[in-house]
This record gives structure tokens, sequence and C-alpha cells, in this order.
């Protein structure tokens, strides 16, 4: 169970420019959920996955997992259990290496530095196994650079790095917000199957309503540091892109300023 306790962060404090984005904020994730957050501008959603992964500090409360405090690991021991795709296709992936290296540094994540080969060529045939289940047609293509390939196709295989090793959580920071909407479609759907099989605790942040309501078992809306909307199980089933722009729309036009 992934615990975030009291936590307060504050942007630019003593300054006129001072912002109090969460203040004595929690939120408890139960394992095996697939949390979707949607929320406009400034809301925190970016904010609340950098302070849980560790990215950014927090100025007060805790993250805890399974009843532990993580808040004093460093980000890179964080994700020894997390695996994160980011917004950018081109984040979380080296250009000028190709898909076989790639996929090896992946492979490697968590495991003993040592003089030998970083490339293990006797798992091409596994990695080619892999990535022919993301039906995308990259099976042929391990020698390939990452530069070389198509946003939609380097997200699915940054998708396939990210959770390629054991893992517990899987972080998704708007990772189809970059993608034609062909293509943010079929990365949504291999999301959807990796979750499920690899039984993931999942959290993504989405300005795509319809996924938000299509996606996942639990959805939360959040405005300004705090969570205005939270719905799982039936009742998030029930709850359509409809209802969910309606509340959209009315929170942001209670946004100061607009």
């Amino acid at each position: 169970m992934l615990e975030i306790r009291d936590i307060t962060k504050v942007y630019n404090p003593g300054t006129v420019a001072e912002q109090r984005l969460f203040d004595h904020f929690s939120l408890t994730v139960e394992t095996g959920q697939f949390v979707t957050i949607v929320g406009g501008n400034g809301s925190g959603k970016t904010s609340l996955l950098n302070i849980l992964c560790g990215s950014i500090p927090m100025d007060g409360g805790d993250v805890l997992i399974d009843g532990k405090s993580v808040r004093r690991l460093k980000d890179y021991r964080r994700y020894a259990d997390m695996g994160r795709v980011y917004q950018n296709p081109s984040a979380g992936t080296c250009p000028n290496l190709t898909m076989l290296e790639n996929l090896s540094l992946a492979d490697n994540k968590g495991k003993p530095f040592g003089l030998g080969w970083g490339v293990n060529r006797r798992r091409a045939d596994a990695y080619r196994e892999q990535l022919r289940e993301l039906g995308l047609g990259l099976e042929d293509k391990l020698d390939v650079k990452m530069g070389a390939l198509s946003g939609g196709q380097r997200q699915a295989v940054s998708l396939l790095m990210a959770t390629m090793t054991p893992l517990r959580f899987l972080i998704l920071d708007e990772h189809t917000a970059a993608l034609d909407p062909k293509t943010a479609e079929v990365i949504m759907a291999l999301t959807d199957k990796i979750v499920r099989q690899k039984q993931l605790t999942a959290m993504m942040v989405t300005h795509n309503l319809r996924h938000a309501a299509q996606y996942g078992d639990r959805i939360l809306m959040m405005q300004r540091g705090k969570i205005v909307l939270d719905r799982c199980g039936a009742e998030k089933e029930a709850t359509g892109m409809e209802e969910l722009l309606s509340l959209f729309n009315r929170y942001s036009l209670e946004e100061p300023g607009t």
C-alpha cells in the first residue's frame, strides 16, 4: 500500500511568487489499484508524482510504502520498485543507442555494475519476443537507433523498458500527450495490458478525460493541491466523460483570474 501522508509543498517560499501547492495533503493508494488523475494546469498532478518519486523535495509530511517511510531515500533508490514513463517520448531512452542497447540498460536496472559487457546478445531473442507482443513490428529493429523510431514506437519501447524488471509501481506522467490520437489509443491499450498482466499499482496523470474515464479502477480530480473528486470501483465505472467534462469546466471556472 502507498501512503502520501500530510505533505506540504511551497514553491518560491519567502518571495512575492510564493505558492503553497500542498497543505497537509494525504492520499492512500491500495496495492494493485490503477489510479487516473486529472485536473487543470497548476492543480498539482505532476508535482504529486514528482514528490512520490523523490524528484522534488517535500516541505513536510511523508511518503510510505507498506508502512515504511521512503522520504529520505534518493530518487534512484525509489526507482528500484518504480517504473516511470514521461510525456516526452525522448525522455527515458538514449537516442544514439540502438534499441538492443536501450533494452539491455533497462534489463540491468538494479543489478551490480562490473567490467563485463553491458549488452548481452544472448538476451536478444527474449527482447524480440517482448517487442513482438507490442504488435508494432519492432521485433526486427533491435539494431536501429532509438532516435530513428517514431514517437509512438519510442513511447511503446519506453513503456516496455519501464516495466522490464520486477517492480510494484508504474508512474505515467501524461505519457500519451505528445502522440497523435490513433497512436495514443495503441499506447493506452498497451498500458492497460501491462498493468493488468504484471498486477502493478499504477498512477496515471492525463489531460485526456476519455482515457481517465475508460481506464483504471479509480479516478481523482485535483484542483489547487486538493482532491475534489475521488471515485473507485462501481462509482468510477459509472462516471462518464460528459460528467467529467462538466466537473472539469466547473472547477476551472472557479480558478482565480478565470
